[in-house]
């Protein structure tokens, strides 16, 4: 794995670390502000389910499959050494998914704050899987190593 690759993942961990924390000491739960008008907003919310609030009362599940896919994706990171877009999408995945591992270990939820149009709350870590996944795929469908 690149040293790019290294730095993308511990930069989404760390960037979403910080955001939370921020949200977590500068909102209350529930409250919301503007950051592009309506468009745009954070908002602190806490989830125990999967994303978008599916499965509320998953936590413990949740924190063992996320070590289970971290694990998975790391080994596959350092002996499969992919290229392109499946090195970026593993590497947006691990991101993504230590991001909310951190939160379920340390608080028992994870910690949303972007609230888009009538979008579920979510948070960076959400994102980067998002994008991860759909990197991912493409790899896989272009057939890059």
């Amino acid at each position: 794995m690149s040293r790019w690759a290294w730095a993308v993942g511990l930069g989404i961990v760390g960037v979403d670390q910080a955001l939370k924390f921020w949200a977590v000491h500068s909102l209350s739960l529930g409250e919301s502000r503007p950051l592009l008008g309506q468009i745009l907003r954070i908002t602190r919310v806490h989830n125990s389910g999967a994303a978008f609030g599916l499965f509320p009362t998953g936590t413990t599940a949740f924190l063992a499959v996320s070590v289970i896919v971290a694990a998975g994706l790391f080994l596959y990171l350092l002996l499969a050494k992919p290229t392109g877009l499946k090195l970026w999408g593993s590497t947006f995945i691990l991101g993504g998914t230590l991001g909310n591992l951190i939160d379920r270990a340390r608080l028992g939820h994870v910690v949303d704050l972007f609230s888009l149009g009538n979008f579920p709350v979510f948070n960076l870590a959400d994102a980067a899987l998002v994008v991860g996944v759909g990197l991912l795929a493409l790899g896989i469908l272009r057939g890059s190593r």
